[in-house]
């Protein structure tokens, strides 16, 4: 998780983008106009053919150690129509265990029936190399419906995981099943998006796989009931190898019927995400993320194994920041980047208005944004960066041009966002939650959370959550601090009821 202060070194306080003339912009009459050309026509056709379930102009970001299936959920009842994922590591995907929990739906479906909310939802993924992004991406779309081993082989050529003496790891040793073990696993931690909680609070509380290679024309064989014993399969597979050779054994998976496929029913992803934008040191370092705005060759490698290895019918999209750093190289590598990613068949590309080396430091700059949408008009550009009300999504969205708006720090502790967007777009004023509505959404926010991560886990998280919450309280500091006792439902509850009573 990206832990940063408001008034530190990695994020400053939030204040307007860069967006001269911005604040001359109605932003109701605005709104509300858009909500009558939406109710006529619907939503951008460029978005609705590859999501048509996203019928409003914004989403709630991926944003790590917050936006789990709870603060998804939340938001969705609010009028959220679109979320993402936190970036999920690609490494730690393919390990296998409980690697993949994070990602897998039917635990998340047992855990909480009402998950069926979550939809549509987009998978966001980070890593470091093709074909470990690849499988992973194909991993998350399948529901590690043909078991670990397949997927790790796919990888993985001729079963080997990544040594300590491979470039493309950065020196990080991993065991031979592919999984990184403790580094890898504080690396998915730390991968990413924007938290400005004050530190003080948060103290207390390059290879191609092959052209050939079509996974949709393979049976997959049974899944493993969920958690069970055993391991997710036990089918063994050749390595998709730098070569291009494809994956053999696939053809002689388990002869059963599958219940399972990529185009069948059941829970997946409306698509898979890339991050090429996470900021974070440790990140960079281990060339995942923003990292690879300064190398776009190798970017477009990764973009071009995951759109690959994704069945043709699901989309793939890319999360950018507008450059790495303020030079003109680091300007034409995202160009190439951006463009290369829409030739590649990517169907949207949500670009945030910092550059890398700014992280969160700053504002960012919708003039950018502005820019890269009247030069590219024939492309759906989502945008990002300096959200932090309901306003800002129109102002933005009238500003730039951009089809839709990507709601970060603005909606951690708020999904009334959406719901207040939802009632501009009705041509209302948007008001604010009362103290019922907002213990109401705090007790559901934390029931939520305990069926997915048990108490004591559930505790620890909603503590920040909290913290969050508290900004809509006329007692704002006190409530923030009270927050910070939590660890349990019952105290909880106590907080609920000693400042929420109303």
């Amino acid at each position: 998780m990206c832990r940063v202060s408001v008034h530190g070194n990695n994020a400053t306080a939030a204040s307007p983008a860069i967006a001269p003339g911005a604040d001359e912009i109605n932003v109701a009459a605005f709104a509300k106009e858009l909500g009558q050309e939406l109710r006529a026509r619907g939503l951008d056709p460029r978005v609705t053919r590859h999501i048509p379930a996203m019928d409003a102009p914004y989403f709630q970001a991926g944003l790590a150690g917050y936006s789990d299936a709870a603060m998804r959920i939340i938001a969705r009842r609010h009028g959220c129509p679109l979320a993402v994922t936190e970036a999920l590591l690609d490494r730690m995907l393919l390990g296998g265990g409980r690697g993949f929990d994070k990602a897998d739906l039917q635990l998340l479906a047992e855990a909480i029936p009402s998950s069926s909310e979550d939809q549509p939802l987009l998978g966001q993924i980070i890593g470091s190399d093709p074909d470990e992004m690849a499988a992973a991406a194909l991993k998350m779309i399948e529901q590690a419906a043909r078991g670990d081993k397949v997927y790790r082989a796919m990888a993985y050529p001729e079963g080997q995981g990544p040594t300590s003496t491979d470039p493309r790891w950065k020196g990080h040793a991993t065991d031979s099943a592919g999984s990184s073990g403790a580094a890898d696993a504080a690396d998915a931690a730390d991968a990413c998006e924007d938290d400005c909680t004050p530190a003080s609070l948060l103290a207390l509380a390059n290879q191609q796989p092959p052209e050939q290679y079509d996974p949709r024309a393979v049976t997959l064989p049974a899944r493993p009931s969920a958690r069970s014993g055993a391991s997710r399969g036990t089918h063994s597979a050749n390595a998709i190898s730098s070569a291009g050779a494809t994956v053999n054994a696939l053809q002689t998976a388990s002869a059963s019927p599958a219940t399972a496929t990529t185009n069948g029913p059941g829970l997946t992803y409306a698509s898979i995400d890339v991050n090429l934008a996470c900021p974070v040191k440790k990140i960079d370092r281990k060339s995942r993320g923003g990292h690879w705005l300064r190398e776009p060759q190798g970017a477009l490698e990764i973009l071009k194994a995951v759109r690959q290895a994704v069945p043709a019918h699901v989309p793939c999209t890319v999360k950018l920041r507008r450059a790495y750093d303020d030079t003109p190289e680091m300007a034409r590598n995202f160009e190439v980047i951006f463009v290369g990613a829409y030739e590649l068949g990517y169907a949207f590309a949500t670009v945030h208005a910092r550059t890398v080396e700014q992280k969160y430091i700053g504002p960012s700059r919708w003039t950018f944004l502005k820019d890269l949408c009247e030069r590219h008009g024939d492309k759906p550009v989502f945008g990002s960066g300096d959200v932090w009300n309901v306003h800002d999504i129109f102002r933005m969205i009238a500003y730039t041009g951009v089809s839709a708006v990507s709601v970060a720090r603005g909606c951690i502790g708020n999904p009334w966002i959406f719901h207040q967007a939802r009632q501009m777009l009705a041509g209302d004023a948007p008001t604010l939650p009362t103290i019922a509505q907002q213990r109401a959404v705090l007790h559901e926010h934390f029931a939520l959370s305990v069926a997915l991560n048990g108490e004591q886990n559930a505790g620890r998280m909603m503590r920040k959550f909290g913290i969050k919450f508290a900004q809509h309280h006329p007692q704002r500091e006190q409530v923030q601090h009270a927050f910070i006792a939590v660890s349990a439902l019952d105290s909880w509850k106590h907080v609920l009821d000693e400042w929420y009573a109303g």
